[in-house]
């Protein structure tokens, strides 16, 4: 698994894949913390944290893409295939290289907290859930994005299905479904990826919408599993 990791994590740095993610990343959110704080003299970070988990709906896919469609279509997943390292290993290898690269990403708006608390005073207990939560629903987004790599070759279309997915997600959170019928609220929030991280960035840490988000990213990587198992014997 250290090897895996280690060769997609190096992958990401010597491809311009990581570095954009990377730059991309902090540039939307620089910008958003501009208007949203610099401007307006705000310590209210949770409209910031808001946006972030839009960002990953648009950036999650390019960081997943290639993840295993392009294991498939350069012919090196025989390789891996036939080493002694599990198929478990494999995927959770991948996994954490690119929660390592948003790692790193998230890590620099650890500066819009300085700049916050040298000029006021913002509310640690959020701010900490709210940082849980997003890194909770980043691993479920990623284990996503590695089960639909897992399923092409092609990146682009791996990229445009995580899209698709993701987008969906957003979508049938607030479309509105459901205000009218009670059961299929209920059933709409259980399911929910961004309403939960609503409750949760104020400040209410409820440990069921973490197990929720954690649920999520190890169903879809044990899913992603079973597809590698799948092709490793056909």
């Amino acid at each position: 698994m250290t090897a895996i990791f280690k060769r997609d994590l190096r992958h990401y740095f010597t491809s311009p894949l990581g570095y954009v993610f990377i730059a991309a990343f902090i540039a939307v959110m620089d910008t958003n913390f501009y208007i949203n704080n610099i401007a307006y003299v705000s310590s209210d970070l949770s409209s910031v944290f808001g946006f972030m988990l839009f960002i990953l709906i648009f950036t999650v896919p390019f960081l997943t893409m290639r993840l295993f469609s392009e294991e498939f279509k350069q012919k090196t997943d025989q390789l891996l295939l036939t080493s002694p390292t599990s198929v478990w290993q494999i995927v959770l290898g991948k996994f954490l290289a690119a929660l390592a690269i948003f790692s790193v990403a998230l890590a620099v708006t650890l500066i819009y907290v300085l700049i916050i608390a040298t000029y006021g005073q913002p509310n640690v207990r959020e701010l900490l859930a709210t940082y849980l939560a997003t890194y909770c629903v980043a691993a479920a987004f990623l284990s996503i994005g590695i089960f639909i790599s897992a399923l092409t070759e092609n990146q682009l279309i791996s990229a445009v299905l995580t899209l698709a997915v993701l987008l969906g997600l957003y979508l049938i959170d607030y479309s509105g479904l459901g205000q009218s019928n009670a059961i299929l609220n209920n059933f709409l929030y259980y399911i929910s990826m961004f309403r939960r991280y609503a409750n949760i960035s104020r400040g209410v840490l409820a440990i069921n919408d973490l197990i929720f988000y954690l649920s999520v990213a190890a169903s879809f990587m044990f899913f992603t599993t079973r597809v590698i198992e799948k092709k490793r014997w056909s």
